[in-house]
């Protein structure tokens, strides 16, 4: 042999290990880098939506002290790249929580944003119904009995006055504000 050869190739045979398909069994293999890699840029994103919600929303959810503390302190740091890495330890800090409860809070929420959001373009719908036609005030009349329709029918030629003069839109505001309240206690009155 040459010195070459000695260099690339041993003359001692490595050793051979017999596998037995019971020593691997799927019970213990671990997931791949790939799995998790996903699964912390899941929970990563879960804590982005966290970061997004308002402190009422907050509360509302059952959140571990420390996520909540991690929440909040990435709510208040506006660089981006000292935000970008609050995130990604929010993330860290999620990984060791159990996140079931926290995706139930948060479905809850979103639930109730989706609810709130339809209600909404609900009155801004029957505002807009009102402002271009009158006879609208018998649909709001019928769906709440207690309704000032004098006021309305007021605050109805007011806005159409503003839009013709290209005023700022004071009375178009009030009068969806007057519906959002009577739509609230239209909702007080169901749920008593």
């Amino acid at each position: 042999m040459s010195g070459r050869e000695s260099r690339y190739h041993s003359s001692v045979t490595p050793p051979t290990f017999a596998m037995h398909d019971e020593e691997f069994s799927d019970e213990f293999e671990r997931p791949s880098k790939t799995r998790q890699k996903k699964a912390m840029h899941e929970l990563r994103d879960l804590g982005a939506e966290l970061v997004g919600l308002s402190a009422g929303q907050l509360k509302r959810i059952d959140l571990p002290e420390d996520i909540l503390a991690a929440v909040r302190e990435c709510q208040k740091i506006t660089a981006h790249g000292a935000h970008r890495r609050q995130l990604q330890y929010l993330g860290k800090l999620m990984r060791g929580a159990d996140d079931a409860p926290i995706r139930a809070g948060l479905a809850l929420v979103r639930g109730e944003s989706a609810a709130a959001a339809a209600r909404l373009h609900r009155l801004e719908r029957m505002r807009t119904r009102l402002l271009e036609d009158e006879t609208a005030l018998s649909d709001i009349a019928s769906t709440w009995p207690g309704a000032d329709l004098q006021q309305l029918r007021q605050l109805r030629r007011n806005a159409l006055k503003e839009q013709e003069a290209g005023k700022p839109p004071r009375n178009f505001r009030a009068i969806f504000q007057a519906l959002q309240e009577l739509d609230q206690q239209g909702a007080t009155h169901v749920a008593e």
